[in-house]
């Protein structure tokens, strides 16, 4: 077997001590610019692979990015299978991390001791949170004292603390008032789950405001609550909706929803947008291929990933960084899956 190549036989290599090429790898200036170019051909010529472990704790800094993300039960299977959303969201974060020589970990939501040792025993240097994040895990994070950076929280403790968000009630507004304008008045909206305080509940205030622009009395059967996003319960909702005759026109929180909906009345022979228009939310990359493409509200899910990285890494490298709430736009794409009544 090859013996492993060590920092002794680089800096033989090298004509250097093992001391220089440790400031060499770990970036401190005390060498010269001639010399720290010898090292690193030594290190590419004897392909030497440092161990970042051992320097990430000698400097107390790796590098390293932890993304917290919800469970599912006790997995992150069936989002990370099921849901393009988190994809595109991790899409942005991985090209910021790339961009910026980080790199990122993930892990679900669970016990905060679990938590609090995941982030300790891979030394990260700040943390992303998707969605709600309970008061328990945040009273465990503040005792290791690093960035915290929340993507769509709305608890009131959050905060206190880098917050990247859409304007989902705008969005909820703009969806619903589409479907208004188009003549629809028996029209019905479907959260994520249970209308709350969070998204789900900015988008139903949207919902509601353009109801009452519209003279539209809001009755509680327009609300239908779902489980979480997946294309199946789309479709098992889709099925148990075309039975509804009324409901002329839907307005989903989601696209995927939405499109297991559209596969419903398909597969009901329900036409769309002939007979049912539908709204999703998102604008995810599927939805601009789908029979009818979709219209959605249009949130820039990658660049909210890429914000959240960015905000996460500037406070990393920056101390007394102001904590700050980001709000990100979002806009009506008005594709063929909505139709005048």
């Amino acid at each position: 077997m090859k013996q492993k190549i060590t920092i002794r036989d680089v800096a033989k290599h090298a004509g250097v001590s093992p001391a220089t090429v440790s400031y060499v790898l770990n970036g401190i200036n005390k060498v010269s610019e001639e010399t720290k170019e010898r090292v690193m051909l030594s290190i590419r010529e004897l392909n030497y692979q440092p161990d970042f472990t051992a320097i990430s704790l000698s400097k107390r800094k790796s590098n390293m990015i932890g993304v917290i993300m919800p469970l599912v039960g006790d997995t992150l299977a069936p989002i990370l299978k099921d849901n393009p959303y988190f994809s595109e969201l991790l899409s942005g974060v991985e090209y910021i991390c790339r961009k910026s020589g980080y790199d990122f970990v993930i892990s679900g939501i669970s016990k905060a001791e679990e938590c609090k040792n995941w982030i300790m025993k891979r030394n990260l240097d700040g943390l992303i949170v998707l969605g709600k994040f309970p008061l328990y895990l945040l009273e465990e994070m503040k005792t290791l004292s690093i960035p915290l950076v929340f993507i769509d929280s709305f608890e009131d403790y959050t905060n206190h603390y880098h917050n990247i968000r859409i304007d989902d009630e705008l969005g909820g507004y703009l969806g619903t008032k589409h479907l208004i304008e188009l003549g629809h008045r028996n029209i019905c909206f479907i959260p994520n789950g249970k209308v709350d305080y969070a998204v789900d509940g900015q988008r139903f205030l949207g919902f509601k405001r353009a109801l009452a622009e519209g003279n539209i009395p809001f009755k509680d059967e327009m609300v239908l609550e779902g489980r979480y996003n997946s294309f199946e319960n789309g479709y098992l909702i889709g099925k148990d909706l075309v039975k509804n005759k009324n409901i002329t026109a839907i307005f989903t929180s989601s696209d995927i929803t939405a499109l297991g909906i559209m596969k419903a009345a398909n597969d009901s022979g329900l036409r769309i947008p002939d007979d049912l228009s539908i709204v999703g939310f998102d604008d995810l990359m599927i939805s601009r291929y789908s029979s009818p493409s979709l219209t959605t509200i249009r949130q820039d899910v990658f660049r909210k990933g890429a914000v959240a990285t960015e905000t996460a890494i500037h406070a990393i490298e920056n101390e007394d960084v102001k904590t700050e709430e980001i709000m990100l736009s979002v806009e009506l794409v008005v594709r063929g899956s909505t139709k005048e009544k």
